[in-house]
């Protein structure tokens, strides 16, 4: 069984459309919803709606419970595997080795073989890819240099533009890897049907900023 981990963010949608193009089927898709909003391992915004992504998607999915505590989340996502005889699992790593290392170990143990296929991705190419034929959002910020106008807004040509100036001047991960934000992948090549928000607010909790999408369906594209 090939598995995805999956956040239904812009990097694991990404790493199992990678996957795809190489000829790989991937059944299923493992989403762990981390009760820690600060996990090492796990995104949290909007994961809720990650089913209607994987029906968007067709692929079976199931859904994993963890405290999100350091180092021991590992072992939900080790419970996970062994549950459902993963034999490769696709990951959406693009620069955090203390992620991709945990999970390589992991697999390693269990003999399963690791697929990393955006792995130190360069930054301009990944967002260009997503911006011409993906409907991402931002869902949360947590950096400096992201203002109000990034919640809810897509990943486009103007958005690229404005990360860059960021990045320029402190020196962010243009991927979010540093935690800087989070993404929501609302279209995709592979799916079926694109999912439209029909309410959404913005959550402020000191320095981070969360756009909760309150309401969506899916629709025909």
């Amino acid at each position: 069984m090939i598995a995805c981990l999956f956040s239904g963010g812009k990097d694991s949608t990404l790493a199992l459309h990678k996957v795809h193009e190489q000829g790989k089927d991937v059944g299923l898709l493992i989403t762990m919803i981390s009760e820690n909003e600060f996990s090492y391992m796990f995104h949290k915004p909007n994961i809720n709606l990650s089913s209607m992504q994987a029906e968007a998607l067709q692929i079976r999915q199931v859904i994993y419970k963890t405290k999100g505590e350091k180092e021991k989340e590992l072992d939900d996502i080790e419970k996970s595997l062994k549950e459902n005889n993963v034999t490769e699992l696709v990951t959406g790593a693009v620069a955090s080795v203390y992620q991709k290392d945990r999970i390589e170990k992991i697999c390693e143990r269990l003999s399963i073989k690791a697929i990393s296929p955006i792995w130190h991705i360069d930054p301009i190419a990944e967002l260009s890819e997503l911006s011409e034929n993906y409907n991402v959002i931002v869902t949360q910020i947590a950096a400096e240099g992201f203002d109000k106008s990034f919640l809810g807004a897509r990943i486009d040509s103007e958005l690229i533009e404005k990360l860059k100036k960021i990045n320029e001047k402190y020196k962010i991960n243009m991927l979010f890897e540093g935690g800087e934000a989070e993404s929501f992948v609302l279209d995709a090549p592979l799916f079926k049907k694109k999912i439209e928000v029909l309410k959404s607010h913005i959550d402020w909790s000191g320095s981070v900023g969360r756009y909760v999408i309150d309401e969506a369906k899916l629709t025909d594209k």
